[in-house]
Formats: C-alpha cells, sequence, structure tokens
C-alpha cells in the first residue's frame, strides 16, 4: 500500500498508473480568480471537491461545487476552477493530459 498527502498549494499529481492519474488541487494564485479558460484536446478530466469551497466553470457558466459529487468535464470544453484558502479538490484525468495537448486563452469573466 502506498500513502501519499498533500498539504502545499496549487497542483499535484498524487498516483500515475496505467492510463489514468489523480492529483490534488489547492489554493495557488491561478486558482484565486477566473482569468486563464483551459482545455484538453484528448481527453476528459474530473473534479471532486473533498473540502472548502469551488466553482468551476465551463465555459463562461459558474457551477458551485458541492463536496463529494463528481463534475466531469468533457473532452475539448473550456474550463477552469476557482477555490477557497481552504480547498483541497481531487483531480482524475488521463495519464496522458499535458501542455502539448492542451489549449490555454487568458479572459476576463462576463
Amino acid at each position: 500500500m502506498e500513502i501519499a498527502a498533500f498539504k502545499g498549494e496549487d497542483f499535484k499529481v498524487m498516483v500515475k498508473s496505467g492510463g489514468w492519474k489523480i492529483g490534488f488541487l489547492r489554493y495557488s494564485e491561478r486558482f484565486a480568480d477566473f482569468g486563464v479558460l483551459e482545455r484538453h484536446l484528448q481527453t476528459e478530466e474530473s473534479f471532486v471537491l473533498l473540502e472548502g469551497s469551488a466553482t468551476l466553470y465551463e465555459n463562461y457558466e459558474p457551477c458551485e461545487m458541492e463536496t463529494c459529487k463528481v463534475y466531469t468535464i468533457g473532452r475539448g470544453v473550456w474550463h477552469h476552477i476557482t477555490v477557497s484558502e481552504d480547498a483541497t479538490v481531487m483531480v482524475v484525468e488521463n495519464a496522458d493530459t499535458s501542455l502539448q495537448n492542451t489549449e490555454r486563452i487568458a479572459v476576463s469573466k462576463k
């Protein structure tokens, strides 16, 4: 059994196995406000709020997340997440999700 914990800031991959990976997303400047949308061209991405509060944006539409519910963003869909300073969000995605198959654009909130 392997056990891993993360109490730092930003995003850290915790487990990578076969075709998937799990990471923890925590508060950092890039997750403090709405400013950059990204989309994964080849993969989906799922988010689970474990503690704190978070808003997941699909395109420009905000969705206030609830704990222990799975939110999945489809392939090619623009998205962003903002989190509170005490938040922890589990992120599950394909192991090959990377900057090479992700597009990003800077935006301002409508």
